[in-house]
């Protein structure tokens, strides 16, 4: 069916169909043993077992309305091919749930996303991540109908790359270069001639950039461990001068705020407070939601724990960070699904915390005798698979959860 020549084709506040489709996200990510650990002070005691659950986890607002967006447009268009720009979130249940419901989720390759196979009577979804200046261009260009659930907190930092390259600025992003997330936020820069972008992976990255800046590092140094993260023609000796610093939403806060006060330190030092005044900026556009997961479980882990579990996709830049934050107080297991325990043969499938895209199976993880477990959760895991979890590790005591 083609889509009327009038016809709106550009949609980012869902069809009104909010009504329609909240039984079936009920059904498919609501969570009683949620449910349960939140009506009783996020603490539930069974057996030897005590489970404390961190107070803000899971689904942020921005995956809610993202996942929300999916379904209403599988309800508006119940004919229709329907494409997905990348995951919606990173979150391998809510991914293959969406594959069920006849959502086809094109994934990049080598030279991006093949839009190829996209016809103008299409629909498709661009993610909670949002996409680049040139995939959104492209979709555009042959004229489907769009879906864009991109969070909020993602277009706050967008805004702020946009004003860093409008004013002459280069765009130091703290993220993953790799990340959706950030790639569509370095693409910003584009809207502006001779806008420039470098993303640092963490402190030690930012501290090369910071050598650069005070003149022990070399600028070859520089292109050869940023030559995936810079954008096209960057030199250091005139991109480096004046340097405005944004962040992928869901990296450690305080490791942004950090890079962010040292690059300006950096600035002052070099060239005095007046050159940081005027050839620096930093941002407010740290994520709330990844601010309140963060917080809250640095308050759980002040409580006595022997073990944390971190629910969340091992591709999740969010759960990792709260993994991080665990692993540095406890043992920690990041599990992309409550499968990853396996009750039976008292064995964990985790992510290792700080160590890139390492995996392992761990048995007897769970000490012997008494034992409490702190759980938290990225804000793309539903509640049920939260639940699920819970359950999986009493089971692994020979525990059920009678609730």
């Amino acid at each position: 069916m083609a889509t009327p020549a009038d016809a709106p084709t550009y949609f980012r506040k869902g069809f009104g169909l909010k009504t329609e489709v909240q039984a079936d996200l009920a059904s498919d990510y609501d969570g009683r043993l949620v449910d349960f650990l939140r009506a009783n002070d996020y603490e539930l005691t069974a057996g030897d077992v005590t489970i404390k659950l961190a107070r803000e986890f899971g689904f942020c607002y921005g995956v809610e309305r993202a996942v929300e967006y999916a379904y209403q447009a599988r309800r508006k268009f119940p004919d229709r091919r329907i494409f997905l720009v990348g995951e919606i979130i990173h979150n391998p249940h809510v991914n293959a749930r969406l594959r069920e419901m006849g959502i086809e989720i094109l994934m990049p390759g080598a030279e991006g996303f093949d839009f190829s196979g996209v016809r103008a009577d299409d629909v498709v979804i661009m993610p909670a991540f949002g996409v680049t200046i040139g995939d959104f261009e492209a979709l555009r260009t042959i004229g489907c109908i769009l879906v864009d659930t991109t969070c909020g907190s993602v277009l706050n930092v967008w805004k702020r790359v946009e004003s860093y390259a409008r004013d002459g600025f280069t765009a130091l992003i703290h993220g993953k270069y790799y990340h959706e997330e950030t790639r569509a936020t370095a693409s910003q820069v584009r809207k502006y001639p001779g806008g420039q972008y470098i993303v640092v992976r963490n402190m030690d990255e930012a501290k090369l950039v910071c050598g650069y800046i005070e003149g022990t590092v070399s600028a070859a140094t520089i292109l050869e461990r940023f030559r995936d993260a810079v954008s096209p023609g960057f030199d250091p000796a005139q991109h480096l001068q004046r340097i405005g610093v944004a962040n992928q939403t869901t990296m450690l806060a305080r490791e942004s705020l950090a890079i962010g006060e040292e690059v300006g330190a950096t600035i002052a030092r070099v060239r005095g407070d007046a050159a940081r005044a005027a050839d620096f900026r930093t941002f407010d556009t740290i994520c709330s939601a990844t601010q309140e997961r963060q917080d809250a479980v640095t308050e759980l882990l002040r409580e006595p724990l022997d073990v944390m579990v971190v629910i969340g996709g091992f591709n999740s830049s969010n759960t990792i960070s709260l993994a991080a934050l665990c692993g540095e107080r406890v043992p920690t297991y990041h599990i992309d699904s409550a499968t990853g325990i396996d009750p039976d043969a008292k064995t964990v499938h985790f992510r290792r915390v700080g160590i890139h895209h390492e995996e392992a199976d761990r048995a007897g993880w769970l000490p012997d005798g008494p034992v409490r477990v702190g759980i938290t959760a990225g804000a793309s895991t539903p509640n049920n698979k939260i639940g699920e979890t819970v359950a999986r590790i009493l089971a692994t005591r020979g525990v059920v959860a009678n609730v």
